[in-house]
């Protein structure tokens, strides 16, 4: 096949960047809770101060005493998560628009769910630690089930506690639709939760917005600050398509791919609000 073949300029990368790349940006809920870096490095180093440098009251002339800072850092290294689907050869030649939207929004949502199942969980390698696996994070028990907005006051606190601001909260469906029936008192059916002016479909606890994820386990919340949070993105969704596999079938194999990793340099400013058992 050439790029100046019948129907394989519709299968060009080119024009699927904006049908996958943007999709899963969209549809990936970690892409709008985290901060992105882009690189075209094989590791990221996230530089940490694990401890300032000192500073106290001196007398006029006197000698100020120094103390270095304690320095760390964090290493990325993105992995890689691909989709694959395969398409008739008539479907490729005869393709429109819409045939190449529905391709490529099919890949983009099996990559963004991977995208998610990584960031907020804990999958096996070769996919990224994500947040059920980072160490250290801060974390606030609710009780047996939610009846009140008390333990996310509580987590916003705690991570103002370590110089954090928490810039969103992320649940399960089932979760967000518990918190979204809360009711400011007994007999009221004005909901707990308030809501954004701007996007009146979006949650908000305590001016904070509340996002949904499957990918979250139930009964918990991720509380997250934007800027202690990185995804690092090694390469944009690439299209690659082949008829070698499917020779005999006359069918070509549509494969899309991406390398992405996950960066926590303050797990105490991240906050984990669970149900207890």
């Amino acid at each position: 096949m050439r790029t100046t073949s019948p129907g394989a300029g519709g299968f060009a990368p080119d024009d699927y960047a904006s049908l996958i790349v943007q999709p899963v940006q969209d549809e990936a809920v970690a892409f709008q809770v985290a901060t992105q870096i882009t690189t075209d490095a094989t590791r990221t180093h996230l530089p940490i101060v694990k401890e300032d440098a000192g500073a106290g009251w001196v007398h006029e002339g006197d000698e100020i005493p120094v103390e270095d800072a304690t320095l760390g850092e964090e290493i990325v290294t993105p992995a890689k998560v691909a989709g694959l689907t395969v398409v008739s050869s008539e479907l490729a030649e005869d393709s429109n628009p819409q045939a190449q939207q529905i391709v490529g929004q099919g890949l983009a949502r099996s990559i963004a769910r991977q995208v998610d199942a990584a960031f907020f969980g804990t999958l096996p390698h070769p996919a990224p630690p994500g947040l059920e696996s980072v160490p250290g994070v801060t974390t606030v028990a609710a009780g047996k089930k939610w009846t009140n907005l008390d333990p996310f006051l509580d987590a916003i606190a705690k991570a103002e506690t370590v110089g954090a601001t928490l810039t969103s909260f992320t649940a399960h469906p089932a979760d967000a639709l518990a918190l979204a029936q809360l009711k400011e008192q007994t007999g009221s059916s004005k909901p707990l939760l308030g809501s954004d002016p701007t996007a009146p479909t979006r949650r908000v606890i305590a001016g904070v917005p509340l996002y949904v994820s499957p990918a979250v386990t139930p009964g918990t919340v991720w509380g997250l600050p934007k800027d202690r949070v990185f995804i690092v993105l090694r390469r944009d969704a690439k299209v690659d398509l082949s008829s070698d596999a499917y020779f005999n079938s006359d069918q070509i194999a549509v494969r899309g791919t991406m390398r992405i990793g996950y960066g926590h340099p303050h797990p105490a400013a991240i906050t984990k609000v669970t149900l207890t058992a």
